[in-house]
């Protein structure tokens, strides 16, 4: 029988979970065992799994989990070397020259183990199944405005943490905005076509702030991109790849510029093809922004876990995008797993 563990999460202000109860009594109806751990910080509470028929396990127990059991989780995990003995579904960051991936491959290569990474699970036209893209983009866009609302009030971005609902972060930033007494900023979206591009216009475009909206057709040239430079907040929401165009070079930060406020919501700081080259490290919920210059200001705001400020929407979202694929979980050798699969093995080649 094919297991499902479903892991609690291990990083610091992970709320969200890719699986929630509906669609755990579905595996269940399909023959597919789920395991859910508890967890003292997820949006969905763990009655509602047992309730479906789910086992419920200690949290953080994963590593005693049977050797046959699919471990399913979101974030990384503790980076503390341990050899990776199972199959394990979760971002694991490390397929586009991130330097803490090469660490990650080297436990599964040690323990044996095979990750089916969440940002390839890909249909057959090489499309992702299931994405968290437009809650990041939200979530990004609204981060982003704050920490041009702390510039006008003489400040540095203060800490952010999640909200029970958009309605009470729409609300709380509305008031923010309206407080610096000034008027809207202009902002421009690059990736504005996608999920997380979406989703970070929608909120913009929710607290009167005008967005230019850029897609491929707009990068197509290669750069150099000024018209970034002329807007006060530029929010990058691509997927970088090889030959992706830098958008902001380090010659910007002493540039005659608008712009004093960049949200990187694709926040790849260490990958080879990073698109925002002025800053060298994501930011975390206690200081979102990182200021990397000072005259004229700005501040680059890359939090990498962007949608747990919004857990329940966000995992109610992706879990209904992603639950087709788990339904399939008992072939793992074709279809979006397979594919997955061997872009594992592809990485791990390098290893």
């Amino acid at each position: 029988m094919t297991h499902l563990w479903v892991r609690a999460e291990q990083r610091l202000n992970e709320d969200r979970v890719g699986l929630t109860p509906a669609g755990a009594a579905k595996l269940i109806a399909a023959g597919i065992k789920v395991t859910v751990e508890e967890s003292g910080t997820r949006a969905i509470g763990i009655d509602g799994y047992r309730d479906a028929g789910c086992e419920i396990a200690a949290e953080n127990s994963w590593p005693q989990a049977p050797a046959e059991a699919i471990i399913f989780g979101l974030k990384e995990l503790p980076e503390d070397g341990t050899p990776l003995l199972h199959k394990h579904i979760m971002f694991g960051h490390a397929f586009k020259g991130q330097h803490s991936g090469r660490a990650l491959l080297e436990r599964f290569k040690a323990g044996g183990g095979t990750l089916y990474d969440l940002e390839y699970l890909v249909d057959e036209t090489g499309r992702r199944v299931a994405a968290f893209g437009y809650w990041a983009g939200y979530a990004g866009a609204t981060v982003t405005l704050k920490t041009w609302a702390a510039q006008q009030r003489g400040e540095e971005c203060g800490p952010v943490g999640a909200y029970p609902g958009k309605d009470a972060l729409l609300a709380e930033l509305s008031s923010e905005l309206d407080e610096t007494g000034v008027a809207r900023p202009s902002a421009i979206v690059i990736g504005a076509l996608g999920r997380v591009g979406s989703g970070a216009a929608d909120l913009c475009e929710a607290m009167g702030v005008a967005v230019t909206k850029w897609d491929m057709a707009e990068t197509a040239s290669g750069g150099p991109f000024p018209e970034i430079l002329d807007h006060d907040l530029f929010l990058n929401c691509i997927f970088a790849r090889p030959g992706t165009p830098v958008f902001v070079p380090q010659e910007a930060l002493s540039a005659d510029r608008k712009l004093t406020a960049i949200g990187d919501v694709a926040c790849d700081p260490d990958s080879d093809y990073n698109p925002v080259p002025v800053y060298d490290r994501a930011t975390t919920w206690d200081a979102p922004a990182l200021r990397v210059a000072s005259d004229p200001v700005l501040d680059v705001m890359a939090i990498d876990n962007l949608p747990s400020m919004l857990p329940a929407e966000s995992s109610e979202d992706y879990a209904d995008q992603l639950l087709p694929s788990l339904l399939m979980l008992a072939d793992l050798d074709t279809g979006v797993w397979g594919r997955a699969r061997d872009t594992f093995k592809t990485h791990m080649q390098d290893v």
